[in-house]
């Protein structure tokens, strides 16, 4: 019998079984808040990302390569497109760097990669700016980060400089404003005014003003300068996952302008990826952000591109997009000592990210498909019906035979030593069948 704090809401003893004729109560999942904002339109030739609005969040990254390095800063940008970030960000420091530019977006024009580029500037962009035309115009977008523009009354001219090229190329620029670098003289003067307060706000909350307050004074002044609001994106990025949340809530209700978010290096490894996931998806469920980066340390040997692979990973998780077919597999457990499962599922996984690339044009819609490997039968065969296709792989000391489900159907049993290979094939007919009709339907 079950105990009795098992009866919830209804009394003990009263019927549990659904009569056609009760009312139901629907399980709802709580929706994003809706936070319609202006729409950005980034773009490169034909190419153009939407940022805000009605688009869908986007996935951004930055390079960490020498852009001087026009080759090699070409080559990541390319592979950082292909993972799937929509944006790519570059550093632009020095005159050097300014001259490599317009040879990089040449290189990736060349290789057929369309990824709008970004620039990203600080202390003397306003040079850069107006002595490289030809880099500026490569450029599809500019990040100003108004805490390093300048200082006393050189802040605002050196500013202006930047907005009035931006303006007049029609180009997206993201005032981000980063509390490691924040304008010293806004959050001095705001911190005098606080200690003349009768209660006075603790430092954290002064700083959480000085941000916000740093970053849309700027878009205001970047309007009175011409540049069109809906080119305006803004970022305030801290490193504590509490404060990146009150500040973005803060944030939301004072603009309309489309935000950019992420942590500000949020570590290396587990570290990193844990904190990033927290507070985006906190923020992201709420409606809050209109494109995301994951600022991830790589591990040695790391490739750039895990931090991509993140971001994906939290939208899809969330709900929020679809990028490459879910893989579910079990955690396993003392009935699967075998590895076959593991193996499978990660094989699976990777063939399937590493085909996307090609899968997005022949196979319109393969990105929304499920595909489960399950380690015993506990409950690899329910949710082997739940996926479009799915294998409960036998546990241990079980026979060595494994039900394949296709649509929600017993398709076959495979058994021997070759189930691995024999399902790969499985799944590449499926996907040829299903999602290759679609192609030939248009």
């Amino acid at each position: 019998m079950w105990p009795a704090s098992s009866c919830l809401d209804a009394p003990c003893g009263a019927a549990t079984e659904m009569n056609a004729e009760d009312p139901v109560d629907l399980i709802e999942a709580a929706a994003p808040a809706a936070r319609r904002s202006r729409q950005a339109r980034v773009r490169w030739g034909d190419h153009v990302v939407t940022i805000g609005g009605d688009a869908p969040v986007r996935v951004q990254s930055m390079t960490n390569t020498d852009t001087v390095d026009a080759v090699g800063t070409a080559i990541q940008v390319k592979e950082l497109a292909q993972a799937g970030s929509e944006l790519v960000r570059i550093t632009v420091n020095t005159p050097e760097a300014a001259e490599a530019v317009p040879y990089i977006r040449e290189q990736l024009d060349r290789m057929g990669i369309p990824v709008p580029l970004v620039g990203d500037f600080h202390y003397n962009g306003h040079r850069l700016l107006t002595d490289y035309p030809a880099m500026a115009q490569a450029l599809s977008k500019y990040r100003i980060n108004p805490g390093n523009v300048g200082k006393g009354d050189k802040k605002d001219r050196q500013f202006a400089q930047m907005i009035e090229v931006a303006a007049r190329l029609d180009k997206v620029v993201r005032i981000g404003v980063n509390w490691g670098s924040l304008d010293q003289e806004l959050l001095a003067s705001l911190m005098d005014t606080n200690a003349q307060r009768r209660q006075p706000l603790d430092a954290k909350q002064v700083m959480y003003q000085a941000l916000i307050q740093s970053a849309l004074s700027s878009a205001d002044y970047a309007r009175e300068l011409g540049l069109n609001p809906d080119h305006v994106i803004i970022s305030c990025k801290v490193s504590g996952v509490q404060d990146l949340i009150s500040v973005y809530r803060a944030l939301a209700r004072r603009c309309d302008y489309a935000l950019h978010l992420g942590l500000t290096e949020a570590g290396m490894g587990t570290k990193g990826t844990v904190a990033s996931a927290t507070a985006l998806g906190v923020l992201l469920q709420e409606g809050i952000g209109d494109t995301i980066r994951v600022s991830l340390t790589p591990q040695p040997g790391e490739a750039r591109t895990q931090e991509v692979v993140v971001a994906l990973e939290i939208l899809q998780s969330l709900g929020l997009r679809n990028f490459n077919p879910s893989v579910t597999a079990c955690p396993g457990c003392g009935r699967t000592t075998s590895t076959t499962f593991q193996e499978l599922a990660k094989q699976i996984d990777d063939f399937l990210r590493a085909q996307m690339p090609v899968w997005k044009e022949r196979y319109p819609g393969v990105e929304n498909m499920k595909v489960a490997v399950m380690g015993c039968i506990v409950n690899g065969p329910g949710e082997s019906k739940h996926a479009d296709i799915g294998i409960s792989l036998p546990g241990t000391g079980e026979a060595p035979a494994a039900p394949v489900f296709i649509d929600g159907q017993k398709a076959m049993t495979l058994r021997g030593e070759g189930i691995a290979q024999e399902f790969h094939r499985i799944v590449e007919d499926y996907i040829e069948k299903r999602f290759g009709s679609v192609t030939a339907a248009h």
